[in-house]
């Protein structure tokens, strides 16, 4: 599975997988290759599940060069479209997507970029996609 030639919003999904041994070449070539973009979404929640302050630290550190997918009014716009749009469809209640799902998506969608990622997202939104690895192939 390749997927080199970014630039690539990685979720948090596919961070949390970036050094498993599936991924961690092609990952270390994105990052090297300035491939790799951050979302505040994504750092938010990587700095959430640090594990203590000093994690913080250095997650905070490392992500801080990333050029940013940002999150503007026309993301939320088409983030709450997307979930409008799914309800619409059906799921309301159980939408096949998290809301910071949704928002990564549309920022990512404004800003021409794709979503490295390792979970279902939404399929509301006109944005390129790849899974970091097979589905199901990671634990």
């Amino acid at each position: 599975m390749s997927w080199c030639h970014g630039p690539w919003v990685a979720d948090t999904s596919a961070w949390a997988r970036s050094s498993a041994p599936p991924v961690a070449h092609q990952w270390k070539q994105a990052a090297q290759a300035g491939d790799l973009v951050g979302c505040p979404v994504v750092i938010v929640e990587l700095l959430y599940d640090a594990r203590d302050s000093e994690e913080v630290q250095r997650v905070a550190t490392a992500l801080a060069g990333l050029e940013q997918a940002r999150i503007t009014g026309t993301v939320t716009d088409a983030a709450i479209a997307a979930v409008c749009q799914l309800a619409a469809g059906g799921s309301a209640g159980s939408h096949p997507v998290r809301v910071p799902d949704a928002v990564i998506a549309a920022s990512t969608a404004e800003r021409g970029f794709a979503v490295l990622h390792y979970d279902r997202l939404a399929e509301a939104l006109a944005f390129h996609s790849q899974w970091v690895a097979p589905e199901g192939s990671i634990p």
